[in-house]
């Protein structure tokens, strides 16, 4: 697709969304389109698959035992709902607007991806597939596939890109603690991309008995909706949080964005609420005017990626590039289709922090704060305390603090020079 196509594509599709909040409360349509984004791009083996997901969770997301059990799970398992806590000395530091953090780092194994986890186990479950596999950047989606194959009683493969072993021991060790195999991948970039296409190709040679988790709002449909619909009680638990300790809603809500889970989780219970600024903050690693980033958003185009039309990371021959993060769950050429959509029709504003901002933020909440925040969280709290200096005292940012940065020790401790052994 040329620059000018896309720019027509864009075009039209801001001019179809005139009525945007009826728009919003229908995406995606029938065959899985956000706009010109997102759709089925994989194998006829895979489409028979992803129908059959479809249709089941079509039916189950409107069954009272299944959402019954969904959340029961949430409440009982997870430890929901999260926090809405209020960032007191972040908020000196930075001045202007409160911080207010959204804390999934404190959900039961330290993130946001097991409330996914939980939903899409149980539909593996009612499917009757035994076995299930995913895929895996940071470790935390790896961990909350492992442990809710552990709760339910399924096995489990997690596909983990070689150079993210390395970085995210910690949760290497722990998939395997719950019973979890773990599969290097050395192919490519060494990373998310590749543990993901690693993952498609066992779950084309084992469809019948097995369920892939995907952990993000990218992929075939109709994951980028299921995912994006077992994340928002992030949203929604915000809202009322908001409104019940302040009587208003926020002013702006920020969250990092990979593939764009969290932020979609956050996102969606406030789409129609036009007053309400949303903020993705992607990885712009070692600089948008190098090679060493990951912010499709910001410096992408239009392609296909592991069965998707979205924003992505790619050459002028269509190639996928290598891309960069110090946070490797966000080091991803692609994004959520929804978010490429909200991205063209200016509903979701999206940035790009560097690493040295990210470390700076990660440094600034563990000092003033002592809550040690994920890599990946740091980019979105770090734009928000800049952009809470330009906002009014009484104004509201909310974070989605995704994830608790244990994992990101090792890493921490080489860039300080320090040993831990």
């Amino acid at each position: 697709m040329t620059h000018t196509e896309h720019n027509s594509l864009a075009a039209d599709t801001a001019t179809r969304v005139a009525g945007l909040n009826e728009a919003l409360a229908v995406m995606p349509d029938e065959t899985g389109h956000f706009g010109p984004y997102g759709g089925r791009f994989v194998s006829e083996v895979l489409m028979t698959a992803l129908q059959e997901l479809d249709e089941a969770y079509r039916r189950l997301k409107h069954d009272k035992k299944f959402m019954a059990d969904f959340h029961y799970d949430l409440q009982h398992y997870v430890g929901r709902p999260s926090p809405l806590y209020f960032a007191e000395r972040l908020t000196q530091q930075a001045g202007g607007a409160r911080i207010m953090l959204k804390r999934e780092d404190l959900n039961h194994t330290g993130a946001h991806k097991i409330n996914n986890c939980i939903g899409q186990a149980l539909l593996a479950k009612h499917m009757g597939k035994p076995r299930v596999i995913a895929e895996t950047g940071a470790g935390q989606h790896g961990v909350a596939s492992a442990t809710v194959a552990a709760r339910f009683g399924l096995k489990c493969r997690v596909y983990m890109g070689a150079d993210d072993i390395a970085r995210q021991s910690p949760n290497v060790y722990r998939m395997k603690l719950l019973g979890a195999e773990v599969v290097p991948v050395t192919s490519g970039s060494r990373t998310l991309k590749d543990a993901l296409s690693e993952a498609m190709r066992d779950w084309v040679t084992n469809v019948d008995d097995t369920y892939y988790i995907i952990g993000t709002v990218a992929g075939p449909h109709p994951y980028p909706m299921l995912v994006r619909d077992f994340q928002s009680v992030i949203g929604t638990e915000a809202r009322q949080q908001c409104l019940q300790q302040f009587g208003k809603l926020p002013d702006a809500i920020v969250a990092c964005v990979g593939g764009g889970s969290n932020a979609m989780g956050i996102f969606h219970p406030f789409l129609e609420d036009s007053q309400v600024r949303l903020i993705g903050a992607e990885p712009a690693g070692r600089g948008l005017a190098t090679s060493q980033h990951a912010a499709p958003l910001s410096r992408g185009s239009v392609g296909i990626l592991h069965g998707t039309r979205t924003y992505l990371m790619q050459d002028e021959d269509g190639q996928v590039l290598d891309t960069y993060s110090i946070s490797a769950g966000l080091d991803y050429p692609g994004v959520g289709p929804e978010h490429a959509w909200l991205k063209d029709i200016k509903r979701a504003e999206y940035v790009a922090v560097d690493d040295q901002r990210a470390l700076h933020a990660f440094r600034q909440c563990n000092l003033l704060e002592g809550i040690l925040p994920a890599l990946e969280s740091a980019h979105g709290l770090a734009h928000a305390m800049e952009l809470a200096a330009t906002m009014d005292k009484e104004d509201i940012i909310i974070v989605n603090m995704s994830g608790r940065g244990d994992k990101d020790i090792p890493t921490m401790a080489k860039i300080d020079g320090m040993r831990l052994d």
